[in-house]
């Protein structure tokens, strides 16, 4: 398996791979239209909405994983096959491609996210939509141990990541979900700063800091989640990218837990 994340100069060194925009925004901008508006030469555009995620519900939270046939028919529609090579990014340090390259990778396919992402692009961005032949991909099934529920991840014997800001987890404000707060027990390790100020990994030695700060040891079970189970997929591959085994992924995140009445709710640090 690649790493989970290379420089814009490996895919330089590398041809062949397939490029991926995976654009999406909390605010309900169009990743699309960012897209139509400049994107990487040769890349596709991966709808988060229509191919990474599932039918939205209080019970399943707001981005599920798609069945598995669902994401095999985008993949083979954007011109992505079982042997293909991807390389994806967005406009946010990999925050929303991390999810592509996660359900690639625990499927089985070589996927990474580019360092920096558009932001470190060294080329000039292109209007004109990439359009590839369709190609074959098959269906294969979420694997389970890489996979948690809402009773692992209100479990203490797990060590729970919360990616999100730090002031939707204290509970200071949350604009989407019924109930502000966290998980009790979890620990805030907010995506965005496994990023330095160019959107570029931090190095190694500090990614490891951050998590072995929150709980995370070589033999830990790991489980992460944050809003809606998107940016949730940074984590893991930052876990990965600094030595320590893969976690799990809580895809229901605070979307689906807040909307369980019955659950407790933390608030504060």
């Amino acid at each position: 398996m690649m790493p989970p994340v290379v420089s814009w100069s490996w895919f330089d060194a590398h041809p062949g791979s397939v490029l991926a925009d995976v654009r999406w925004y909390l605010d309900g901008r169009s990743g699309r239209d960012a897209y139509h508006s400049g994107h990487v030469r040769g890349a596709v555009f991966v709808d988060l909405e229509r191919w990474l995620s599932g039918p939205t519900s209080p019970e399943s939270g707001r981005h599920p994983l798609p069945e598995p046939q669902v994401f095999a028919q985008g993949m083979a529609e954007l011109g992505i096959g079982d042997a293909d090579r991807v390389l994806a990014y967005d406009d946010a340090g990999g925050v929303i491609a991390a999810r592509l390259v996660w359900m690639l990778r625990v499927t089985g396919h070589q996927a990474a996210l580019l360092d920096g992402g558009l932001a470190t692009y060294p080329g000039e961005l292109e209007q004109k939509p990439t359009l590839r032949p369709p190609a074959g991909f098959t269906a294969r099934e979420w694997p389970a141990e890489r996979l948690a529920d809402i009773d692992d991840a209100s479990d203490p014997a797990h060590v729970v990541l919360d990616a999100r800001n730090a002031d939707r987890f204290r509970g200071e404000q949350d604009p989407v979900d019924p109930r502000p707060g966290h998980i009790p027990g979890a620990a805030n390790v907010p995506c965005r700063a496994n990023l330095d100020e160019t959107n570029r990994f931090l190095p190694v030695d500090e990614l490891r800091r951050r998590f072995v700060r929150a709980g995370v040891t070589e033999d830990a079970s790991i489980i992460s989640y944050c809003g809606s189970g998107v940016t949730a997929c940074h984590n893991l591959l930052s876990l990965e990218l600094a030595g320590f085994g893969p976690g799990r992924l809580y895809p229901g995140s605070w979307s689906q837990y807040s909307h369980a009445i019955q659950r407790p709710v933390a608030l504060g640090d």
